[in-house]
Parts: C-alpha cells; structure tokens; sequence
C-alpha cells in the first residue's frame, strides 16, 4: 500500500502540470497489466474500459496542444486548477484501489489534492509571469517544460515509484519555500 501511495501521490504531482497525461498513462499502464491495481467489481472499472481511454488521449492530446496557443494557455489556467486538484484525487485513489477506504480517500484527497494543487499553483504563476514580462512569447517555452515534467515525473510514478515521490517531495517543498520567501518579501517591501 505504501508503494501505491507513492505511485498515486506522484501521479497527482503530475497531474499538476498536466491534467489528463497521468490518468491517461495510468488506465493504460492498468489496463495493460503493467500495474497490478483490482479494479474488477470496482466503482472505478470504468477508467480502463476503452471509450475512457480513448476519451483521455483525445483530452491529453487537446491539452497539451491548447498550451501553445496565446491566449488559451491562460484561459485553460482557470479551467486546469480544480481539474488539476481532482485528478490528483483521482489517481491517488485508483492507485490505492483495494485498501481500507477511509484510507484510501483521506490520502487521496489530503496528499494527492494537495500535491496537484501545489504544483498547479506554481505552474499558473509561472505562467503569470511569462506572459507578464514576455507578453506571452515564452508561454510554449514553459509549455514545454510542463510537458516534459508530466511526462517524466508520470513515467517515473508508474516505473520506480519511490524515486518519483522524493521528487514530487522535493520539488513542493521547494515550492512552498518559494512561495514563503516571496510573500515574507512582499509583506517587508509594505
């Protein structure tokens, strides 16, 4: 339980840079056999069945294509931050299919939510800052690093879990810290 926990809590962390890539690459990994996670009898058998993953590459595709458009890349920050925060719960959650459920949901909603909203704040703010100070120019720049730490940070989740979450770890902790250190900052210059 503790490696799925890894994996899901990584996946959410993933799911902060790109909403539909990390459920995508899961239904995948599961459906394929990859990953061993019961999902027979399960309220969530519905995310390996073939119009969800059909439905999730068309999402993933539209994702990371809208990105590299001026404009709709801030417009889809308003739209990706709850969805981020609920696909983070979500594939916490698959990931942990078959433990206890209030265990099961509380690291879902607490670890996974919590993890895909970090980073889905500081992918919206470094977004902010691109467009303010490049007028967007450099929006597909930070496109392309989002999509390669999805990418990644997913691949890793599902290969080498305890790798991927002192990642996933690390880089909301130096998040946070960011964060911090810039309001102390603000508040200083006030």
């Amino acid at each position: 339980m503790i490696i799925a926990a890894f994996m899901g809590v990584s996946l959410a962390a993933a799911s902060g840079f790109r909403v539909f890539l990390p459920p995508f690459i899961l239904s995948l990994a599961v459906r394929a056999d990859f990953i061993d996670i019961d999902l027979v009898g399960s309220q969530l058998e519905f995310f390996t069945s073939t119009p969800s993953i059909i439905i999730l590459g068309i999402a993933t595709i539209a994702e990371f294509a809208a990105y590299y458009a001026p404009l709709i890349d801030s417009l889809l920050d308003t739209i990706a931050t709850p969805a981020a925060v609920i696909a983070g719960i979500g594939v916490t959650a698959v990931s942990l299919e078959g433990s206890e459920p209030i265990i099961q949901w509380a690291i879902a909603v607490i670890a996974g939510g919590g993890m895909s909203a970090t980073i889905q704040t500081a992918t919206v703010a470094t977004r902010g800052i691109s467009s303010t100070f490049t007028l967007g120019v450099a929006n597909p720049v930070v496109a392309t690093g989002e999509n390669i730490a999805s990418v990644a940070l997913t691949i890793i989740a599902i290969l080498a879990p305890i790798l991927a979450i002192v990642f996933a770890v690390l880089l909301a902790l130096l998040l946070i810290r960011r964060r911090i250190t810039k309001s102390s900052q603000s508040m200083e210059t006030d």
